[in-house]
C-alpha cells in the first residue's frame, strides 16, 4: 500500500520546486503554470502573427516576421507598422490587462463572478464616455479620458459604499450589482437625448472593437502596464495569504487593508484604462482567471497565468471575428460577449451542482 501511494504521490500534477537565488532568497515555483504561461504566450503571439497578416491585404506570416524584423517592402512596412500592428498591441495590452484586473477582484471578493463585468466598471466607463459624446460633442481623445475618469468613479463609490469596517467579498460583489443596475440607468437615458449621429458613435464604442485603433491608444496603456503589472505580481504572495482570511493574514505580517486597497486601485486602473482604449470588452475579464485557475489546476490567485489568457483570448476572439467576418465587419466586443455568455451559463450550472450558489 505504500508503494502505491508513493507511487501515486510522483505522478500528482502538483510539481512544486524550491528555487534558491545567489542573495540568499528562495521561492517555490510551480511547474505546470510555468509550462501554462509559456504555452499561453506562445498562442498569444502565434495568434497575433497571423492576425496582422489578416485584411484586405493578406500577408503570409513568414512576410510578416520579416517586416517586423525590418526586411520588408516598403508597402508591407506600412501595412504592417502603421496599420495592423497598433491594433494587435492594443488587443494584447487590453486583454492583458482585463484578465489581470479580473483575477484581482475575484481574489479579493473570494467569488467567481467578482469580475469587472458583473460589479459595474464597464458601465461606468461607458457612462463617463456618453457623457462626453452625448453632452460635449468631445473628440476621441476626449471620449477616452471621459471613459477611464467614469471606470475609476465607478471602482471609488464601489470601494466606498461596500466599506464596513473592511471589505467583505460578498458585499463587493452586491453593490457592485447594484452600481451596475444605477449606471445602466443613467446609460440608456443619455442614449435617449443623444441625437442620431452620436447614438450610433456611442453604439459602436459600446460594443467593444479594436477597429482603427493606433498609437496613441498603445502608448498610454503600455506605460500603464509597466507601472501597475510589477506593482501587482509583488504583492501576490500577500493576496494568496489573505485567501485563508484576514485573522490570519494579519497573524503572518500582511497588512491587509493596505494590501486590498492597493490592489482594488491597480485592478479598477487596469479595467478603466482598457475599457478606455477598446470600449467595453465583454467577459475576457470574467472567464479568463477561470480558465487559467483550470489550466494551471492551482486554488491561488494565478495573476500571470490569467494576463496571459486574457490576452490570448482577446486577439483570439479578434482573429476569429476577421476569419469569420472579415475586418471590421463584426467587432470583437460581440464575440467575446457570445462566448462569454456561454461560458457564464456552465459556471452558474456547475457551482450550483457544487453547492456553492
Amino acid at each position: 500500500m505504500k508503494t502505491v501511494k508513493t507511487h501515486r504521490a510522483e505522478r500528482s500534477p502538483r510539481a512544486n520546486r524550491a528555487v534558491r537565488t545567489p542573495g540568499g532568497l528562495s521561492f517555490r515555483l510551480d511547474v505546470r503554470a510555468v509550462v501554462v504561461v509559456v504555452l499561453l504566450l506562445a498562442a498569444a503571439l502565434a495568434a497575433s502573427v497571423v492576425l496582422i497578416g489578416t485584411g484586405d491585404f493578406p500577408i503570409s506570416a513568414g512576410d510578416v516576421l520579416k517586416t517586423l524584423m525590418g526586411d520588408g517592402n516598403a508597402g508591407q512596412e506600412f501595412i504592417v507598422n502603421e496599420l495592423r500592428l497598433p491594433r494587435v498591441l492594443v488587443g494584447l495590452l487590453v486583454g492583458a490587462s482585463l484578465g489581470l484586473g479580473g483575477a484581482l477582484f475575484q481574489a479579493v471578493s473570494r467569488n467567481p463572478l467578482g469580475s469587472p463585468d458583473i460589479l459595474g466598471l464597464g458601465q461606468g466607463a461607458t457612462a463617463g464616455a456618453l457623457t462626453v459624446i452625448v453632452l460635449f460633442s468631445g473628440s476621441a481623445g476626449e471620449i477616452t479620458v471621459g471613459a477611464l475618469l467614469g471606470g475609476l468613479g465607478a471602482g471609488l463609490a464601489i470601494y466606498l459604499l461596500a466599506w464596513k469596517q473592511g471589505v467583505h467579498g460578498y458585499r463587493l460583489v452586491l453593490v457592485g450589482i447594484g452600481v451596475s443596475a444605477i449606471l445602466t440607468a443613467v446609460n440608456g437615458y443619455l442614449l435617449t437625448k443623444s441625437t442620431i449621429t452620436e447614438a450610433a458613435q456611442a453604439v459602436v464604442w459600446m460594443t467593444g472593437s479594436l477597429s482603427g485603433r493606433d498609437w496613441e491608444q498603445v502608448w498610454p496603456l503600455l506605460w500603464l502596464c509597466a507601472v501597475l503589472v510589477p506593482l501587482v505580481l509583488c504583492n501576490a504572495r500577500g493576496l494568496r495569504m489573505m485567501e485563508m482570511g484576514d485573522d490570519v493574514s494579519n497573524a503572518l505580517g500582511v497588512r491587509v487593508e493596505r494590501t486590498r486597497a492597493l490592489l482594488m486601485v491597480a485592478a479598477v486602473l487596469l479595467t478603466a484604462a482598457a475599457t478606455a482604449a477598446a470600449g467595453p470588452v465583454s467577459f475576457v475579464a470574467l472567464t479568463g482567471p477561470q480558465l487559467a485557475r483550470r489550466l494551471t489546476r492551482s486554488p491561488g490567485p494565478n495573476l500571470l497565468p490569467s494576463l496571459c489568457m486574457g490576452a490570448a483570448l482577446l486577439v483570439a476572439a479578434d482573429l476569429l471575428s476577421q476569419k469569420v467576418f472579415g475586418a471590421d465587419q463584426m467587432p470583437v466586443g460581440v464575440v467575446t460577449g457570445v462566448l462569454g455568455g456561454v461560458y457564464l451559463l456552465w459556471l452558474l450550472v456547475t457551482e450550483r451542482k457544487a453547492g456553492r450558489i
